[in-house]
């Protein structure tokens, strides 16, 4: 049987990566993780942060941000919604 892996330990192997954090409410966030402690929180660079508003979709570049674990719902390593979407436009 294989080991097991941690979640913290999935999420340390990523600090270097992009990665996607779906936040509690309507926000996304997609960048590079550059540090994450054991409360989650989290240190990111060249971020685009999407909201969903009533108006459609609003897009904001950051260069950096600390994001509270607390407020985390998700993360997806490797890259954000357009990736995604294009996987699987790939694979159809």
């Amino acid at each position: 049987m294989a080991a097991a892996l941690l979640p913290l330990e999935l999420i340390d192997k990523c600090v270097g990566s992009r990665i996607w954090v779906i936040m509690k409410g309507d926000k996304e966030i997609v960048g590079t993780l550059r540090g994450i402690d054991e409360f989650v929180n989290m240190v990111m660079e060249d971020v685009t942060e999407y909201e969903t508003t009533p108006e459609g979709k609003k897009t904001t570049k950051l260069s950096q941000i600390l994001l509270n674990g607390n407020n985390i719902a998700l993360l997806v390593p490797g890259g954000g919604p357009e990736e995604a979407a294009a996987a699987e436009a790939g694979s159809a």
